[in-house]
């Protein structure tokens, strides 16, 4: 297997974990007064969202775009 192959398969998890993450933090109460308060979830959650989308966006990519040793 090659090593864009892993790489995109190990962002991929990341940030399949950093979205579970986000996801179990805007479920905890706290979240919820906050974002019933202000109308946003915390900086923390938004971090976890963002770095998540992000290395899930970027692990496909080079999973679907990545040089190959084959091509």
């Amino acid at each position: 297997m090659a090593t864009n192959r892993i790489l995109a398969f190990v962002l991929i998890v990341v940030g399949a974990i950093l979205l579970f993450f986000a996801y179990q933090s805007s479920q905890s109460l706290g979240d919820q007064v906050t974002e019933a308060v202000t109308g946003r979830f915390t900086d923390a959650t938004i971090w976890y969202i963002i770095l998540g989308a992000a290395s899930a966006v970027a692990g496909i990519g080079f999973l679907l775009f990545g040089k190959s040793p084959g091509r």
